[in-house]
């Protein structure tokens, strides 16, 4: 071996970038047919993935398939020896390839439950409502919900069935000083044939307050009576205003004289009442005749000429 030539053979297997300087080149040094930068080397492609480390691979080269398909040679990290296990669920498929849409059956399901919840909840809040509304009303309230007035009837007013018109019998109206009730003269319409004697007095007065006239308006007044066989007459007041019209007590059965049991009969008037309370007042005059027996007073709607 000589100086400056270290044994090799050939200028490449000397230095292998000898054909970079002057002196390789003299030597007939060239450049690598194989790869770049060494001799022998051979520049191959590889796809990635395949080149594991410290073992052979015996993966194929992968191929490429088409767009939205599984590629048959390719294997997932955690299917190889040592690989790292994953929790990813594989898709559920559907019948069909590619990524299934969103489940909305399931989250029709689910909205009609959270619907359902809410018609029931309000249903109990209704229920738990009016449950508490019925106990309520079992409790005594601060005042009472219906008043019950205990004011007295006007005098002589006798309360009229619905529908009717007043109408008041003997005991039912008020009589001034020196009348009183009895009950000896048979023939009486009043309740228990009661009736009104002492009559036959100046000054005597019958009076009569009644609270139920629906309409202000034109009524007829009538008066139940007897005369002993003989004609009579009295004055009639309407709320404190007299009537220009006395109040005929006629003997108009023909009644002899002394017989008031047969001389019971009807008279009438035509009188203008107020809506509501009303005060109509029999009374014995200076003038009149008053020599009879009162059993009934009442009221006809309108001025006619027959009370029944």
């Amino acid at each position: 071996m000589t100086p400056g030539d270290n044994g090799a053979s050939t200028p490449e297997d000397d230095d292998p970038f000898g054909y970079l300087y002057a002196d390789g080149q003299a030597r007939g040094a060239q450049p690598p047919s194989g790869g770049y930068g060494y001799p022998n080397s051979v520049s191959r492609v590889r796809t990635v993935g395949e080149r594991q480390y410290g073992q052979q691979s015996t993966v194929p080269p992968q191929q490429q398939g088409a767009y939205g398909q599984p590629n048959a040679h390719y294997q997932a990290p955690e299917t190889l020896p040592g690989g790292a296990t994953t929790s990813r669920q594989p898709a559920l498929s559907g019948g069909g390839g590619g990524r299934r849409g969103p489940n909305t059956k399931g989250l029709l399901i689910g909205a009609i439950a959270v619907v359902a919840a809410v018609v029931i909840g309000i249903g109990v809040a209704m229920i738990n409502g009016n449950a508490d509304d019925d106990k309520s009303g079992d409790e005594a309230g601060p005042t009472p919900t219906h008043s019950q007035s205990h004011e007295p009837s006007p005098t002589g007013t006798k309360p009229a069935p619905a529908g009717e018109l007043p109408k008041a019998d003997a005991k039912d109206l008020s009589l001034g000083p020196g009348l009183t009730t009895a009950t000896d003269v048979k023939g009486a319409k009043a309740s228990g044939g009661t009736y009104v004697t002492g009559f036959n007095q100046a000054g005597a007065t019958i009076t009569w307050t009644f609270k139920d006239i629906p309409t202000a308006g034109k009524y007829t007044v009538y008066v139940g009576y007897s005369v002993p066989g003989k004609d009579g007459n009295a004055t009639l007041s309407v709320n404190g205003t007299p009537s220009d019209r006395p109040v005929d007590l006629k003997n108009w059965t023909g009644a002899a004289a002394g017989d008031y049991e047969k001389g019971w009969t009807k008279t009438y008037n035509y009188v203008q009442l107020d809506q509501g309370t009303n005060t109509v007042q029999i009374s014995c005059g200076q003038g009149n005749q008053c020599d009879a027996l009162i059993d009934q007073v009442w009221l006809v709607k309108g001025w006619v000429k027959s009370g029944g």
